[in-house]
């Protein structure tokens, strides 16, 4: 600030900044009157108390679970099961101990994040498989077909390895995703035997950005690639498969019947987006029809979430209760209104494993679950607890569903 003084030949003046130094606030943007924290504090401590009340606590477990997952993910080493796992129980021992003490929020937060961490320390570990760390060229496999989705120009699926051989590597994959020409991919089930190039998952094309190599994995897959030449259908093993195998080819034949039966009746991008809301095979929408759904913010519509599960098990649940409602010793003798929510709730749980059952798809049924169960057992059923416990439920699940946009833009 400029002093006040006196030039000869001139007036006095006086030029400073405003405020004046004296009134200026010390300390940057924190407030530093000692009468400001006081009752700051006291209201940060009603707003705590407040949400450990009786009812409020657990809309806030999956967070703390959530951030328990969040902390696996950002660790720079796989950690260790055996470690995670004995703090994550001594963590909920210790919660459970102090259930009557005024620790007990703190202590349960805490717990869940580390039933969080522990738990995609499972996940991870469990699903454990190999990973190709490089292109490989003519690879021989063999194995049988546990999915196929039939695309626009190209088909793919996913083969499960029995035998691999190749002439640069030794490294054994569980399975693989190939591309073939449209029209040429094996059924379900089958058992084959082909050629083909094998690239590694693809990695992040920047630092940040979406990790499809992590979804690759967490789905058992450790490479990806196309056939070389012909695919022959082989003799079966030993072994058929196991039961995993026989329900992928029922469910895939039902997928298939669906999409014929609809191809009868409608033709093009309709036979397209209809086949995708029933059975989840959004993959023969063409590319002008696809990017003009997601410019207009309409792309959702196409994955099977809440909205698809909730007109599905709403229908069921309305069309059952009036059908028994037609019936006067049904109405008055028993609780028709439970007896149509297990419809709904058996319609739903058909349409999961119709479409495929995705993490979007996972997380509403288990939302449109809670509900229709709360109805059957007479409780309030649409609370913000519903989202809760669903969100509770897919992380407990699927640990890696906490990093997918699907998730995060519903749950988070």
């Amino acid at each position: 600030m400029a002093e006040q003084g006196d030039i000869s030949g001139r007036k006095r003046g006086y030029a400073g900044t405003w405020p004046p130094r004296a009134a200026a606030p010390i300390g940057g943007l924190a407030p530093s009157h000692p009468a400001f924290w006081p009752p700051l504090i006291e209201t940060l401590r009603t707003w705590a108390r407040a949400e450990a009340g009786a009812g409020r606590l657990l809309p806030w477990v999956p967070v703390a679970f959530g951030t328990g997952i969040a902390f696996y993910f950002a660790a720079d080493h796989e950690p260790v099961l055996s470690v995670a796992a004995v703090v994550a129980i001594a963590l909920c021992a210790v919660a459970v101990l102090l259930r009557r003490q005024k620790f007990f929020p703190i202590a349960v937060m805490i717990a869940a994040v580390g039933a969080g961490f522990a738990i995609a320390t499972w996940k991870t570990a469990r699903i454990a498989h190999g990973v190709l760390a490089r292109p490989m060229f003519s690879v021989s496999l063999t194995g049988f077909v546990e999915t196929r989705d039939i695309r626009e120009r190209t088909d793919r699926f996913v083969l499960r390895v029995v035998t691999m051989e190749s002439a640069r590597g030794t490294t054994k994959l569980e399975r693989v995703r190939l591309s073939v020409k449209k029209g040429t991919a094996p059924a379900v089930g089958s058992f084959v035997e082909l050629k083909a190039r094998l690239l590694p998952p693809l990695t992040p094309v920047r630092p940040g950005s979406y990790d499809f190599s992590r979804d690759m994995f967490f789905a058992g897959i450790g490479a990806s690639g196309f056939v070389m030449g012909a695919i022959k259908t082989a003799e079966l093993p030993a072994t058929d498969g196991g039961l995993r195998l026989r329900y992928s080819a029922v469910m895939q034949g039902l997928r298939d019947t669906i999409d014929a039966r609809i191809r009868t009746t409608l033709e093009g991008d309709k036979r397209a987006i209809a086949t995708a809301l029933l059975t989840g095979r959004r993959d023969a929408i063409s590319p002008p029809v696809n990017d003009a759904m997601f410019i207009s913010g309409l792309g959702h519509v196409l994955s099977i979430s809440g909205y698809h599960m909730a007109v599905v098990a709403g229908v069921v649940f309305f069309a059952v209760r009036a059908l028994l409602a037609l019936f006067p010793a049904l109405t008055v003798g028993y609780a028709i209104k439970k007896w149509s929510a297990a419809a709904a709730l058996v319609a739903a749980a058909f349409y999961l494993l119709l479409s495929g059952a995705e993490v979007a798809t996972q997380r509403s049924f288990f939302m449109t679950a809670v509900v229709l169960i709360a109805v059957m057992v007479d409780r309030r059923a649409i609370t913000f607890r519903t989202l809760a416990v669903a969100a509770l439920i897919v992380l407990t699940v699927a640990p890696e569903a906490l990093v997918h946009p699907s998730f995060q833009s519903v749950d988070a």
